[in-house]
Order: structure tokens, then sequence, then C-alpha cells
């Protein structure tokens, strides 16, 4: 607990075992109230390990539904459990979990209500590993979205992020996608309700066991990213309504 606040962090998981354990101990359980693991149906042993490690709450999809599916139980769950905070950090270890005290503290002191944890802020992306495709892709990305979102983040696509509860009730995040497209719309749909965005920079570190989509998989992403960036145009701009962005 950080400034009295309740504090979850919410794993969205999918075939983890092998970096669940060094992911899981590594969260600072001195500030954490509640961890949650959701996982899309793995192939391993990741719900053997979740529950080997006392996870206190672990929920299993029958069957594979997607990553943004996934990240719908994350947090329809965690609300469940009245936390002032959400963290949602991908539990491949790519991402340092010793940055949540930073990322919680932002918004436990109200400075900003959203905060994302940016490979790209520093140096890490490419001293950590990350393919070389992947960072020329964020960076275009992230040039055009700015641009259409009048916004200047680093980057829109990391998986560490932390998040006020009540900017996550404010938003539809049901209607969002199931796929990957889901991370870009949500922060699209709190940049649409005012908020701003906190960055801290992010030290990453890639391994073959870091999760990752594959080429073709990127090519779609890359299209859904435009997509939502001039969805967010039209709609700021009162030229045509979306859907997306409506509130619940």
């Amino acid at each position: 607990m950080l400034n009295n606040k309740t504090i979850v962090v919410v794993l969205p998981a999918y075939n983890a075992g092998q970096t669940l354990i060094k992911t899981f101990q590594a969260i600072p359980k001195d500030i954490v109230d509640h961890v949650l693991l959701v996982d899309d149906k793995s192939s391993d042993n990741t719900v053997i390990l979740a529950k080997e490690l006392g996870i206190q709450y672990v929920i299993q999809h029958d069957k594979n539904l997607g990553y943004g599916a996934n990240q719908k139980t994350c947090y329809r769950e965690s609300m469940k459990l009245n936390p002032d905070i959400i963290i949602m950090l991908h539990p491949d270890f790519q991402y340092p979990p010793s940055l949540i005290p930073a990322m919680c503290s932002v918004i436990a002191y109200n400075n900003y209500k959203v905060v994302l944890g940016s490979r790209i802020l520093g140096k890490g992306a490419m001293q950590g590993g990350m393919p070389l495709y992947k960072y020329v892709a964020n960076r275009i990305l992230t040039f055009i979205q700015n641009i259409l979102v009048n916004q200047k983040l680093s980057e829109y696509h990391t998986g560490f992020r932390a998040y006020a509860i009540d900017v996550i009730r404010e938003i539809d995040f049901d209607n969002n996608s199931d796929d990957f497209i889901f991370d870009n719309e949500i922060l699209c749909q709190l940049l649409m309700n005012g908020h701003n965005i906190c960055e801290i920079t992010c030290p990453t570190h890639y391994t073959k066991e870091s999760s990752s989509i594959g080429f073709i998989q990127s090519v779609g992403y890359g299209f859904g990213v435009l997509r939502v960036s001039f969805q967010f145009l039209l709609h700021k701009s009162g030229l045509w309504k979306f859907k997306l962005f409506n509130r619940p």
C-alpha cells in the first residue's frame, strides 16, 4: 500500500511458464496488495505454477480468447477487489517489476492518472534486445499516431502500465478488440476523455521467452494503430462518431 492506496497487479498470461516465477518474485509485495493472473488457456504449466507460487487470484479462460480479451477479464476481476491503482504487467519478465513503486507513486500522489513504462525514452529498447524491425516500426507508428492524436508520447505499445481505477471505470473497454490492438484503443479512449499520460523510462530484457507477436500479426497491428488514430481524429473533430469512444 502506498499513500493508503490499494494496488492490484494484473498479469495477462499466455504460456508464461518459463518467466512467471522471475516476474512474480520481483513484484514488490510491500506495496502491492493483490496479484491477479488471468491465463488465456495456455498449453504449458502457467496455471500450475501460478498456484504453486501462491498468487492470490488465478483465473483461466476455457478457451483462448486473445490478448485483449485477457485484459478485459483482468480489469473486470480486479475491479472486484476495490483497487485504487491497477498495474498491468506482462509476465514474460521483459519489464522490470521493480519500477512498480515509481509508477504507482505518480498516481498515488495525484500527479497523473495514467503511467506508461516506456522502452523508448531511454536507450533500453535496443540495448535490451528489441529486434530492429520492431524498433523501427514502433518509432514510425508512434510518430504518425502522435500527429493524428496531437500527443508527444515516446510509444503507445508498452506492456507495462499503471491506471487509476476511476479512468478504467469511465471507459467501455468491453467493446474494445479482443486482439493486440486493445492496448492502443484503451490509450486513445483515455486521451479522448482528456487524461494526460505520464511516461517513465523502462529498461527491457528481450529473450526467446519474451512474448512477441509474429510478423503477420505485427502488420495487422500496425494497420490497426492507423485505424484507431484516424478514428480518434475524426471523432475528436466531430466529423464522425465512433462507438469506441462512448462512455459506459
